[in-house]
């Protein structure tokens, strides 16, 4: 059974979407090293899992973006989780329709179904793990539900101070167990978790 793994890039105070929609706070503290780290999460996917609001915002951006993270973002499978049952990932527009590139995200699957159903679903088939890395909402309903396996944040040393947290409104208190961690040369870090069962 395969696992799903959470990535988010959150601000050094817990935020994961800036109050400013405008504001480039993701970008800040970036370097080669932690390019190469976001390289590797994204590469090691066998489905990159989205919410249906930032796949609507990413697939008019990835298809034709440069960089060596492009080349899996665009070649990985995609599944879009959406409470839209008619939601159809052909209707959203993608720069250059015919390219390959393109092909998987107008192609992506809709998980409309229960949460916790369609995670199971995707758990149970073969493959790399199931990258969850888009969606402070979508982000939010797996953590509350309890069916992220590993979290690798990526803190960039942004204070915010609001926002948006992917661990909001949490029920109950989630234990983490630290597997590694890594500084960056431009200040941020990464940091990978499993939650304690």
């Amino acid at each position: 059974m395969r696992e799903l793994v959470l990535k988010m890039s959150m601000s050094l105070d817990g935020f994961v979407a800036a109050p400013r929609s405008e504001s480039d706070w993701m970008f800040r503290g970036g370097s080669p090293d932690s390019m190469a780290w976001v390289l590797d999460v994204v590469a090691g996917a066998g489905v990159h899992a989205f919410g249906r609001k930032t796949f609507e915002t990413i697939s008019g951006f990835w298809p034709t973006a440069p960089g060596p993270i492009a080349e899996p973002m665009n070649r990985i499978p995609k599944v879009v989780f959406t409470k839209q049952h008619d939601f159809d990932p052909r209707s959203v527009p993608v720069p250059d329709p015919d390219s390959p590139a393109a092909a998987t995200w107008t192609g992506a699957r809709v998980a409309a179904g229960p949460l916790e159903a369609e995670v199971t679903a995707l758990k149970q088939e073969s493959g790399g793990y199931v990258l969850a890395q888009g969606g402070t909402e979508f982000g939010r309903s797996l953590v509350r539900a309890r069916l992220v396996d590993e979290y690798r944040l990526a803190v960039l040393p942004v204070v915010l101070g609001s926002g948006d947290g992917v661990f909001t409104d949490l029920t109950d208190e989630l234990d983490l167990e630290l597997i590694s961690s890594q500084a960056f040369a431009g200040g941020a870090l990464g940091l990978v978790y499993r939650p304690k069962r």
